[in-house]
């Protein structure tokens, strides 16, 4: 550590001197004992150097405070942080040196006290703008317990009833006193004996407390500790008559205050004394030490702790707690505080305070860092209603991350080589046969190119397959050099009468129908690295939704969850389908929830189970059920006409009155003539990238994700051969794709500068927003019909989850003995993640909107819930449907009010649409209806996502890292959070008595106010949510 003096002579530069690093603390202290001589310290300094870089600490307050013995203790354990270096600014330097001379630091813990210069501090930190640990600015509210007690109220916390005698000439209405023998009142405000007088000044501690005369009148005198006094008795009983004054109930304690002293908004110490109104005796122990008892606080207790500390942005903070009549409530807050005489506080305080600065600080200097956890106690959160609840379950279904784009090739194949090979890998016994691994990849592309060999010797031979098909097939093998599971798949399935026979419904009893095999080919929709940082992102994000998470996840992250998650109390497990790029996303999303380190393969292997899940999260999109089938051809009959859509095709095509499909359906009019047009503009793109490759300047040219112009224009050529048919009618099931690769190329490829790209994404996302969602059913009794076959395993298990049946699973569990300060060692939150496609996704909202979850008609804000979903037009990568479940331990377990359940949605990162154009929300997270009126205020706990207005667009994630902060923006207190993006959160009202729906849950909780607010500066968390009781 380092130690600052005021120099002398000609120089104005300071001296520095090197204390203890890592080791030696034992034996050498930190540099700062008075016996130890400059000389012995610079000695020290020339044997250890620090490592580099380093990230500088800098204490600034007055020596007596930056050399008591609890700021030592503190010291010395911060410098166990190898990055950390600490210097301490001396009284001399900090009085009379102007803060230009006073030397650079990264980070400042800097408090007031009484002759502190707090105006030179502000001017130091807009100088060097560090990294503030304790807010300065409000500081100077601190200082007047008029400021403290508004910020109190507005804030929602519990106070005793007060008023304000201003003695000020400028504001005579404020100072109205009149005075009884028993009472007195103060602005229309009436304090009967006994009640406490405080000045208004902070600095004050001339505290008096008037007693009624039937108890023997007089006050008691209450000041800073002398020696073993801290207040007397007086027979005065008439009030002070100059100055001004906060007068205020006298709560009965019993005898007892508690000190709390915060560390940061999730860490709360607490020490009970006796109250110095009592008798003004300070009890000591043997040692000359005031006894204090540490106690627990209660889950509200510690609720107002963390309303404190945000609310005064105050990492260090002290403040008194009154708890009278089952109550309790705050009296006084004093701002930077340590509690004396703890070892194991001194441990916990310079933890939380290491960890802080260097989540602050260390991604600026490279610094390989992860997030250290802590005990949390308790999970309870605010409500979507504002009750406070304990959080007990998190289901979450996930869409995957940004990819490349999907391409997907299909063919009948009859040669026996390819029966032998289904045979081989078991595929007779289910009829599909999925082929990933490079072996089993190896052994299709050698029957391919044996089959091509004896085509080109025998070109009318009896192999029947097409040598076009063969050809892309071997092509799309021979991709890269090497085989990986997650670039490339093949899907065989079996059909005893043929692939035509079976889809077109002829008669099976004819023999002259063969089986065969329908092969598909599927390649590209890797995960791309925007889509890893989005699941990682995601997952830094996803911890707001837990205890101590609320607010920015970016400038102070809630370690709610990592705490929850160290201590064994946090039950999480994570599901993905099959898909290389589910699973990668999900290794990325747990990888940014619980703040892990280095590559997703080790992450993937130990947390992500995708294995043996009976189609949980898997769906065969190519082995589709009659029902889909008829919906596809239908969809295909609609659109094939060559006329402006009318009456009748919008009844056929949009029964359910979608906002989104009749907004796309305005756009497109005529099908075939939007065909056209994007027909016509592939074939420019193609015709525009066969030129660029052309071009000498483009030959070594390397597009996104390794891609190059030869792949590039290979996609776009398929694309454009397989759209138009050569009867001149266009597959429709092509749109998504197109839409997809335009997609992609517009985010990623942008740079080519190609031509038209812009009216084929406007013109492809219209069809696109037709034909995706349209697949997964037209009529509401279809959409439900389909989505039930997609995820009704999914359905059940979240039933499960939500009714907490599986208790016999094994689940590491926290320890009751080494629980100390975890009031529920025994109590879980339970986390289920399961990451899957878009098919998934679209059927359980389909099953949430149309499976008479809720009857609409009778609730206004579930039906302005659907009307949000209904305006949705795509589920865009990182789609998230999350269901919450909260429990109210007062209640009786067989009450409707013993659970709560909420539902939240978001549909994913932005598109590419324009600025403005998704539908705009309220918030996350509102706060209580009891406080609707109360102004919004950063770190309040009444509002915890402050959000900007409702009409407000949402935002769009930042696929890399932010930028660091520049030298001259100014730095943020750990503890102010950013303001939010707009979304939309909806709480339900009543239930639905809709007979024969797919009901998840029933509903009973009355009407209630909702308040707006948001979520998330770096990810768009647009949601639409329902609040039920289960």
């Amino acid at each position: 550590m380092w130690s600052l003096t005021a120099s002398e002579g000609e120089s104005t530069t300071a001296h520095f001197f090197l204390g203890a690093g890592d080791e030696g603390l034992g034996t050498r202290g930190i540099g700062m004992r008075p016996e130890e001589s400059d000389s012995e310290l610079l000695e020290d300094e020339e044997d250890e150097v620090p490592p580099e870089p380093q990230i500088i600490v800098g204490i600034c307050a007055m020596t007596k405070k930056s050399k008591s013995k609890p700021m030592t203790q503190i010291l010395e354990r911060l410098c166990r942080f190898d990055y950390l270096t600490v210097i301490i600014l001396g009284e001399d330097v900090i009085l009379n040196e102007p803060v230009e001379n006073w030397p650079s630091c990264h980070c400042l813990i800097s408090f007031h006290s009484k002759g502190f210069p707090l105006d030179k501090a502000v001017a130091y930190s807009k100088l060097r703008n560090p990294f503030l640990i304790n807010d300065l600015a409000m500081q100077y509210y601190i200082q007047d317990r008029r400021e403290v007690y508004r910020i109190l109220q507005e804030e929602g916390i519990d106070l005793p009833r007060y008023a304000v005698l201003n003695r000020d000439p400028a504001r005579p209405e404020e100072c109205n006193l009149i005075e009884g023998e028993d009472q007195v009142e103060v602005n229309g405000a009436v304090f009967p004996k006994p009640f406490v007088e405080k000045p208004v000044s902070a600095e004050d501690h001339n505290v008096y407390i008037y007693y009624p005369s039937s108890a023997g009148g007089g006050s008691q005198r209450l000041f800073r500790k002398i020696g073993s006094r801290s207040s007397v008795y007086s027979p005065e009983s008439s009030v002070r008559k100059t100055g001004s004054y906060i007068y205020e109930e006298f709560m009965p304690t019993d005898g007892t205050d508690v000190k709390v002293y915060t560390v940061g908004p999730d860490y709360a110490h607490a020490e009970a004394r006796k109250s110095p109104a009592l008798d003004g005796k300070v009890e000591r122990d043997s040692e000359g030490k005031e006894i204090r008892y540490p106690v627990m606080l209660t889950a509200m207790e510690k609720l107002v702790a963390r309303k404190v500390c945000v609310a005064f942005k105050q990492t260090v903070c002290g403040f008194d707690l009154l708890r009278a009549n089952g109550h309790s409530f705050v009296c006084d807050v004093n701002g930077f505080s340590f509690v004396k005489n703890s070892m194991k506080y001194y441990d916990d305080c310079a933890k939380i305070l290491g960890n802080t600065i260097m989540r602050e600080l260390a991604p600026q200097f490279q610094i390989p860092w992860s997030i250290p956890t802590e005990a949390e106690d308790i999970p309870i959160v605010p409500t979507t209603s504002g009750t406070m609840m304990e959080l007990r379950c998190v289901i979450a279904i996930i869409r995957h991350g940004d990819r490349t784009p999907k391409q997907k090739m299909k063919m009948e194949v009859k040669h026996p080589r390819f029966f032998a090979l289904f045979e081989k890998h078991g595929g007779y016994k289910t009829g599909k046969l999925k082929l990933k691994r490079p072996e089993q990849l190896q052994e299709v592309l050698d029957i391919t190119r044996l089959l091509l060999a004896e085509l080109e010797k025998e070109p009318g031979g009896e192999i029947e397959e097409k040598t076009g098909k063969l050809e892309q097939l071997k092509s799309v093998l021979e991709m890269y050099g090497h085989f990986s599971g997650i670039n490339r798949k093949v899907q065989l399935t079996y059909y005893p009468h043929g692939v035509k026979a079976s889809n077109e419904g002829q008669d099976p009893q004819r023999e002259t129908l063969a089986p065969s095999l329908l092969l598909v080919l599927k390649w590209g929709g890797e995960l791309t690295p925007a889509g890893r940082v989005q699941a990682e992102e995601l997952g830094r994000a996803f911890r707001c939704m837990y205890p101590g998470g609320q607010g920015d996840y970016a400038g102070f992250p809630g370690c709610g969850l990592l705490r929850l998650h160290s201590t064994f109390r946090h039950d999480l497990k994570i599901y993905a389908s099959d898909e290389g790029r589910v699973q990668m996303t999900a290794a990325a999303f747990a990888k940014g929830l619980l703040a892990l380190e280095g590559e997703l393969t080790p992450i993937l292997v130990q947390m992500v189970k995708s294995a043996n899940m009976n189609g949980l999260l898997d769906s065969d999109g190519d082995s589709l059920s009659s029902c889909q089938h008829r919906v596809k051809a239908r969809l295909h009959h609609i659109l094939q006409q060559d006329a402006p859509f009318g009456p009748e095709e919008y009844d056929q095509l949009a029964p359910t009155r979608s906002t989104s499909l009749l907004n796309s359906m305005t756009i497109i009019q005529n099908p075939v003539k939007v065909c056209d047009q994007v027909f016509a503009l592939i074939e420019n793109l193609t015709h525009q990238i066969r030129e660029r490759m052309q071009d000498p300047r483009s030959v070594d040219l390397q597009l996104y994700h390794s891609e190059t112009l030869e792949l590039m224009l290979q996609r776009w050529s398929k694309l454009e051969r397989d759209f138009r048919q050569k009867s001149g009618r266009y597959d429709i099931s092509k749109i998504p794709d197109i839409y997809d690769c335009v997609k992609y190329d517009v985010q990623h490829n942008g740079s080519l500068g190609l031509q038209g790209t812009a009216e084929l994404l406007r013109l492809s996302k219209a069809l696109a927003d037709v034909v995706i969602p349209q697949e997964y059913g037209i009529s509401r009794e279809k959409k439900l019909e389909i989505a039930v076959g997609f995820c009704l395993p999914l359905l059940r298990k979240i039933l499960l989850d939500l009714q907490r049946t599986h208790e016999d699973e094994s689940v590491n569990k926290l320890h009751p003995l080494y629980s100390r300060g975890v009031l529920s060692p025994g109590r879980h939150v339970r986390t289920r993640l399961y990451f899957t496609s878009e098919s998934h996704v679209h059927s359980l909202l389909s099953v949430f909107r149309y499976g008479g979850l809720l009857d609409e008609t009778q609730d206004a804000q579930w039906q302005r819930a659907l009307d949000y979903l209904s305006a949705i037009s795509e589920l865009n990568y990182m789609t998230q449907i999350v269901i919450m479940l909260y429990e109210d331990n007062t209640q009786d377990p067989l009450s409707e009010e013993r659970f709560h359940v909420e539902l939240h949605f978001s549909p994913g990162v932005k598109g590419v649409e324009e600025e403005g154009s998704a539908p705009a929300g309220c918030g996350f997270r509102p706060a209580s209806s009891e406080n609707e009126e109360m102004k919004t205020n950063q770190g309040s706990m009444e509002n915890l996502c402050p959000g900007k207005a409702s009409d407000e667009p949402d935002r769009a994630l930042q696929t890399s890292p932010q930028p660091p902060e520049g030298p001259g923006l100014p730095r943020r207190s750990p503890l102010i959070r950013n303001r939010k993006a707009g979304s939309m959160e909806v709480l339900s009202e009543t239930s639905s008595s809709r007979p024969g729906g797919y009901r998840l849950f029933s509903s009973s909780r009355p009407p209630t106010e909702m308040k707006q607010s948001g979520l998330g500066t770096l990810f768009v968390w647009t949601e639409v949510s329902a609040g039920t009781e289960m």
